[in-house]
């Protein structure tokens, strides 16, 4: 066997330490949200049990954590719906030259560079002149959209640079109408794209702090009740819901991971 050299260690430990501090206080948030009834925000742990995850739907003197996920989620999956069909459009769109292309493409971007803090301002202040009331499911679902569009974009227009457009002429070719090819070859070949651009946009809108901050109106998202809270409650709920929205994620990515690899064995028994 060959021997190891000094820099795979060193580079293991690196890594392993990137890992530990990428994770790690994660994991001890998670670890502290089980305690009993007597936990508090730190070692040691008081019992073991769930009962701050039931409280997370209950009545708290601070906040309300339950319509604060509702309103988060359906946002999320708001986002990620437009996020889909709006980047999949502008794929097609975009897969020939047309005047002010160019022009529309870095507009898009442009909102990827100016500070989120700032875009959230912007939309607020907008809404304000407009004598619109803005809340979090119209300012703040605009303001979010211009965060997860260009990621989807940009992901669309990567898939149909590779796309071969001999699948769509073979599909004409057999007397396939324009609907048809979209149906039965460009949607299926495209599909794991589309359900990673969802993802994406759902992920990205789910956490989003900054650009909610001035869009929301009178009702906070999650991540801005959890902020909110964190100078008001001194319990482990609080931990109870950074492990909820924690496996929420990881459920999503298991979940698509999953509706990826349907797809595929689907896409590739009917082929």
């Amino acid at each position: 066997m060959k021997k190891r050299s000094t820099g795979f260690y060193l580079l293991s430990l690196f890594f392993a330490v990137f890992v530990l501090f990428l994770y790690g206080p994660t994991l001890t948030i998670a670890l502290l949200s089980f305690q009993g009834p007597g936990g508090g925000l730190t070692f040691p742990m008081q019992g073991v049990s769930l009962y701050w995850f039931e409280q997370l739907f209950q009545k708290q003197a601070v906040g309300n954590f339950g319509d604060a996920i509702v309103r988060s989620f359906t946002l999320g999956l708001s986002v990620m719906v437009t996020t889909v069909v709006v980047s999949f459009l502008a794929g097609l769109a975009f897969r020939k030259r047309f005047a002010g292309s160019s022009f529309l493409f870095y507009l898009t971007l442009t909102s990827l560079i100016i500070p989120s803090i700032l875009v959230s301002l912007g939309i607020g202040l907008m809404f304000d002149r407009m004598d619109w009331e803005s809340n979090w499911y119209s300012s703040g679902f605009g303001a979010h959209l211009t965060w997860t569009l260009p990621f989807g974009l940009l992901i669309m227009f990567a898939v149909f640079n590779r796309f071969n457009p001999s699948y769509e002429t073979a599909s004409a070719d057999l007397g396939a109408s324009h609907w048809q090819t979209f149906k039965y070859v460009l949607l299926p070949l495209l599909a794991p794209s589309l359900i990673g651009v969802g993802l994406f946009g759902f992920t990205l809108s789910w956490d989003e702090f900054a650009r909610t901050l001035m869009t929301s109106g009178s009702f906070n998202t999650l991540p801005l009740e959890l902020f909110a809270m964190t100078t008001n409650v001194t319990t482990p709920v609080l931990y109870a819901l950074g492990t909820l929205t924690t496996v929420t994620s990881f459920s999503l990515i298991i979940i698509t991971l999953c509706i990826l690899r349907w797809t595929r064995r689907s896409y590739s028994n009917k082929a």
